[in-house]
């Protein structure tokens, strides 16, 4: 078999010949790999958790005062009876006055205070007689002064609405407002002098301490006559109260306390200097339980005894038990 041998021209044409490849037929180049994409920071702000609420310091236990006004702001209701005992000539009496308070927090430094009472006397060899007091009504502020201390000012003015006032009134009656003064240690004469308007303002200091209580009170009456000028020949009388409380907790629901009471007639014609109703002076031992009943109710009961330091009391042999129930919520 012959073979055809090509010679270098005829190849030559051959490849000249052949159409080159178009642009479009020319395959595409081949794409980059995409960069990578950058991570952008996270400028959002972290979650915040919350630290534990931190619990409040318990406040040092307060000692109640059996009959200085409390160095704090609260809502209370209190009931406070005193039953005194006395021996004229032998013969002996009883007095009973019951006082009714009702405290209202404002704020929590702030506290409005309304306050009446009755007395039920037994005279001895007499009937007995009963008699509405004046009522009351005041305000306290308590000033949290660091270190244990409260300051905690306070006025008052007692309203002339007691039985036995005005020109013509029940001797019976007058002599139960006398010993009902005595039985209250002469400290609450705003309430029995029944014919007087009186403004009373008065200042308490006070210290908690490792279960201590230590409180120190001093209050002015200013009376204004405003019925009865046949009976009390003065427009004005002036009236000075002062007292010293100490307790102290035993346990968390039980306290003692004891309280020494100063009274003294600064303005009275019908008390010269020697008369022994000019001043009066008492102690009062007790013992109070503290019962909490919820998160915001206490019930703290207590009773006391008192003891006439001088005359007129001592005179009479007087000796007063006081029955306390205050309910704070």
């Amino acid at each position: 078999m012959k073979m055809t041998t090509l010679s270098a021209g005829a190849l030559a044409f051959a490849l000249a010949s052949v159409p080159p490849l178009s642009a479009e037929a020319q395959p595409p180049p081949e794409a980059p790999p995409p960069a990578p994409t950058a991570v952008a920071p996270d400028t959002s702000t972290p979650p915040v958790t919350e630290a534990p609420p931190v619990a409040k310091p318990t406040p040092p236990p307060y000692s109640l005062p059996w009959q200085l006004r409390p160095a704090a702001a609260a809502n209370v209701i209190r009931s406070d009876t005193a039953s005194g005992m006395r021996s004229v000539n032998g013969n002996g009496g009883t007095t009973v006055v019951t006082t009714l308070l009702a405290s209202y927090k404002v704020t929590p430094d702030l506290a409005v205070v309304v306050r009446g009472g009755f007395v039920n006397d037994s005279p001895p060899l007499k009937d007995a007689t009963s008699a509405f007091l004046n009522s009351a009504l005041g305000a306290t502020y308590v000033f949290k002064l660091g270190s244990g201390f409260r300051l905690a000012p306070f006025l008052g003015v007692a309203l002339p609405l007691g039985n036995g006032g005005g020109n013509t009134p029940d001797p019976a009656v007058r002599a139960a407002l006398a010993a009902g003064t005595l039985t209250r240690s002469s400290m609450d004469n705003a309430l029995f002098g029944v014919n007087y308007l009186t403004p009373f303002p008065g200042i308490d200091l006070a210290w908690m301490n490792g279960g201590f209580t230590v409180q120190a009170e001093a209050t002015l009456y200013e009376l204004i006559r405003a019925r009865g000028d046949a009976v009390d020949k003065d427009a004005t009388r002036t009236n000075f109260t002062s007292g010293l409380h100490v307790g102290y907790f035993i346990i968390p629901a039980l306290s003692v306390g004891g309280e020494l009471r100063y009274q003294r007639w600064l303005k009275n014609s019908t008390m010269p200097e020697s008369d022994a109703r000019r001043d009066t002076a008492t102690a009062a031992i007790g013992i109070r339980g503290h019962f909490k009943i919820s998160d915001t109710m206490w019930l703290r009961p207590g009773i006391a005894f008192v003891q006439p330091i001088d005359a007129p009391m001592a005179d009479q042999s007087y000796h007063v038990a006081q029955l306390d129930v205050p309910f704070a919520f």
